[in-house]
């Protein structure tokens, strides 16, 4: 018995599958990006089988050198597919058995697609994992290196959408990044749960051939090796943990997209954004749009999506393997796609952008800003908080509807002192942020110091 019989369970029909069971069950459209996951996988099988006299090892020499003439074929665009190429898998081992022969078709030994699937699929999103967060990395050193240098610029802080205190910008800025900082730290929680191998699980309960899964596991550069194969080739938690993780980071660039977008308009005028990271309108000459944060924003939705869908996928499935489980694949390579395109658009973005200071300060400059630290001024005058309100609440009503400026009304009420008109005074209520991890200046000077630590930690973390 030699060759490749078309597909991998042929041996149990009598008739070929029918065109229209390939074209609905084929995956090789988009698994093909799982190629070179696939070559290591079958490389660490293999040489396992050779430690385990499985296979002897110019055997194993046969299949190994099959394998690189593949994964060269591949990455020159000489790879000849075939119709019965049902996936990416299958394609590499039929290559492989028309290359070594005979001996190509013990590639297969003790092995499952199941295993094998989940093997590849691993290494994927462990790879891309560490590439997405290194992205993040880059958002963040942006976010740091911009709010260092905005220095002592301010804006109005909003809840509601309205007007409320002012912060620096330097702390609005990282206010942001500790979001990505927490994106990040997920990523890499999720990352060192996938690190286990599946290999060696088989279809379903592992094999009766001494195989050893210890070994590929460490030749595949995971942390170890399942513990129970029917867990081993049904886990798909990976894949929708990743899918959360991105989804959530999704939300968080969106965020941030909203904000731009708002900045960037006329009616703040917050932020200007460099000609090379905005579009122009194909009708109307004297527009700039914040395509990229326009783009981020409506992305996070797709991101969503491709997480709803897996989990949904995953909620009814008995164990081990269902083919279900081929809808684990696109959701998560379009969310990796669509976060490794936008991640860097924004970082640019943010990069070139010019922020507005004295438009940003003239918004915060307004006195009703200063209502809280009035009120806290008769606080620390022994005055209760309650009542502190409730006089600058009166006062800040009367100065609207007299239209009588609130530093007249302030400079004439008998129980203020003249220490409360210097609160009014441009700038100086932002400066009253004394608590940790608040918004004035010494608080957000021990916060920058203290998010560069974590940041060279992160990036340290990222490439063990």
């Amino acid at each position: 018995m030699s060759g490749f019989g078309g597909t991998l369970w042929h041996g149990r029909f009598e008739d070929g599958p029918s065109a229209e069971l390939m074209a609905f069950s084929q995956s090789l459209h988009f698994d093909r990006r799982l190629a070179d996951d696939d070559l290591a996988g079958s490389r660490a099988h293999v040489r396992g089988l050779a430690r385990g006299r499985i296979v002897t090892s110019s055997e194993a020499d046969a299949i190994l050198g099959a394998l690189d003439k593949v994964a060269i074929e591949l990455a020159d665009g000489t790879f000849a597919f075939e119709p019965t190429d049902e996936d990416i898998h299958t394609a590499i081992e039929r290559r492989v058995t028309e290359l070594a022969g005979p001996t190509g078709a013990k590639l297969h030994t003790g092995r499952s697609r199941n295993d094998q699937v989940a093997t590849a699929l691993r290494l994927y999103t462990k790879r891309s994992i560490t590439g997405i967060a290194r992205l993040v990395l880059d958002l963040e050193r942006v976010l740091l290196d911009r709010a260092a240098e905005t220095g002592p610029v301010y804006l109005p802080g909003y809840t509601h959408m309205q007007r409320a205190q002012p912060v620096l910008l330097a702390h609005h800025l990282l206010a942001h990044g500790w979001a990505l900082a927490r994106d990040v730290d997920r990523l890499l929680g999720s990352r060192g749960r996938l690190d286990v191998s599946p290999l060696g699980a088989g279809a379903l309960a592992g094999s009766s051939l001494p195989l050893d899964p210890d070994g590929v596991a460490d030749d595949l550069g995971f942390a170890g090796r399942f513990e129970n194969s029917l867990d081993a080739v049904s886990d798909r938690d990976f894949v929708a943990e990743t899918l959360f993780d991105l989804s959530l980071l999704g939300v968080h660039l969106s965020r941030m997209g909203e904000e731009i977008a708002m900045w960037s308009s006329e009616e703040f005028g917050f932020i200007v954004l460099a000609d090379a990271y905005a579009t122009g309108s194909s009708m109307l000459p004297q527009k700039k749009n914040p395509d990229i944060a326009e783009l981020v924003r409506g992305k996070a939705g797709r991101l969503i999506g491709h997480l709803t869908g897996v989990l949904t996928m995953l909620k009814g499935l008995p164990l081990a393997y269902n083919r279900d489980l081929q809808e684990d694949k696109e959701p998560l390579f379009d969310a990796v796609d669509t976060v490794q395109l936008a991640l860097p658009a924004l970082t640019g973005l943010l990069r070139t952008a010019t922020f507005a200071a004295d438009r940003m300060q003239a918004s915060a400059d307004a006195p009703t800003s200063a209502a809280t630290d009035l009120a806290e001024l008769l606080v620390e005058q022994g005055v209760a908080f309650r009542e502190a309100h409730a006089l600058f609440g009166a006062l800040v009503r009367d100065s609207i509807e007299r239209r009588v400026p609130l530093a007249e009304l302030v400079a004439a009420h008998p129980d203020l002192r003249e220490d409360a008109l210097e609160l009014l005074q441009p700038g100086v209520a932002v400066t009253r942020r004394t608590t940790p991890g608040g918004a004035g200046p010494e608080s957000v000077a021990i916060q920058i110091d203290r998010y560069r630590g974590q940041l060279e930690a992160a990036e340290a973390r990222v490439n063990r």
